[in-house]
């Protein structure tokens, strides 16, 4: 989140006149994953934009129910994508959640969590920790370095070649997309691409934006800033964390989705056949609101013998930043389906951009769960 955007989302008018762009339509309610678990208006888009605009303009007092169900959405910005009057649903979610801190501190968990995302190298070193002693993570989490603390900065691509893209590393990322990084390394050297990871970045401030402290939010996306300056292209491997990267680094440097970035240059990549594997594909809300799915199934397509089942869209899985730690009970009602639809397509491995989903769905699978760019990677010619 962009630090000059914040202050105009804490006053009652703004958040009213971007409730009041909300025609009533209901076009939206299909697409919301919560109303489509819970079936009642309070839990869709049109009924939280209505309570937002109603304690925005004095009609009605803050309450516990209201506040619940405002706190249920996921930010997946489903509603967004659908919207025929261009309702920033996300940017409304940021300020209401950011005027309900004021007068309602966060639980001392959630601030804890926050915390320990703003700060990578305590959080892995505590992740490691816990799943030795519970397994709550999957078995593909790796320890490593973080950039800038002992590994690589910088990678070059073949002689000749000087375009240089930066890669961002997030917070819980630095640890469990280890193996996704080499990967993207592998691709990009093989195009040419040099790679820099430029040291001081951190989190990219979206769960701490959509849990209303975005004071927090604003901290860290000033430190992206000034560690991605300069930098010609950024790319994020997590598709959860590029568009709250992209507006801490407007008018910084560009970001790209790693995949999409990959595509355009894929006709210097050279991928070895599957023999027939079967894996299954699944589309995170970002990387549909972000239109970043066709990039991928190309890239995919180039794998010649691979049997793709791309998993039935039944809605966000769940995972929706720390909403799955926060609402464990809902976030499995919200995943349940995808774990079915995965069972039945007797793939091998799931395929999965966003970190939180492969986190999510990994936690209630047997079946490995990887980022797409380490299949790409393992196939590379």
């Amino acid at each position: 989140m962009r630090a000059d955007a914040a202050p105009d989302l804490f006053d009652a008018p703004s958040l009213a006149t971007l409730a009041d762009r909300c025609v009533q339509c209901g076009l939206c309610l299909p697409h919301c994953p919560t109303y489509r678990l819970e079936g009642v208006e309070s839990e869709s888009p049109r009924g939280r934009i209505a309570y937002v605009k109603a304690v925005a303009t004095g009609l009605l007092a803050p309450t516990d129910a209201g506040d619940q169900h405002l706190d249920h959405c996921l930010g997946c910005r489903r509603c967004e994508a659908v919207c025929p009057a261009n309702v920033e649903m996300e940017r409304l979610l940021i300020g209401a959640r950011a005027t309900q801190a004021q007068r309602r501190p966060l639980a001392l968990v959630t601030r804890a969590r926050l915390a320990l995302l703003a700060r990578p190298m305590l959080l892995n070193a505590l992740l490691a920790m816990y799943r030795q002693l519970y397994g709550w993570l999957p078995a593909s989490w790796r320890r490593l370095p973080v950039p800038g603390r002992g590994s690589r900065r910088s990678y070059s691509g073949p002689a000749g070649h000087d375009a240089t893209v930066a890669v961002f590393v997030g917070c819980v990322a630095s640890a469990y997309e280890g193996d996704a990084r080499a990967s993207l390394v592998k691709l990009l050297q093989a195009t040419g691409t040099n790679i820099a990871i430029p040291s001081g970045q951190g989190c990219c401030g979206t769960a701490a934006a959509h849990a209303g402290d975005t004071v927090g939010a604003e901290r860290l996306s000033d430190a992206n800033r000034q560690a991605f300056a300069g930098q010609s292209t950024v790319l994020s491997l997590a598709s959860g964390c590029q568009h709250g990267l992209a507006e801490s680094l407007a008018g910084a440097a560009p970001v790209e989705d790693a995949l999409a970035f990959l595509e355009v240059q894929s006709e210097h990549l050279r991928f070895r056949s599957a023999g027939g594997q079967r894996v299954a594909l699944h589309l995170p809300c970002t990387q549909r609101v972000l239109k970043t799915d066709s990039a991928l199934r190309r890239l995919l397509a180039r794998v010649p013998d691979l049997g793709l089942i791309e998993l039935p869209d039944t809605g966000c899985c769940g995972a929706a930043g720390l909403h799955m730690l926060a609402e464990p009970e809902r976030a499995a009602r919200l995943r349940e389906p995808l774990l079915i639809a995965l069972e039945a397509s007797s793939a091998s491995e799931l395929l999965s951009s966003n970190i939180g989903c492969r986190l999510h769905l990994g936690n209630g699978s047997k079946i490995p769960v990887r980022h797409p760019i380490e299949f790409l990677a393992e196939h590379l010619a």
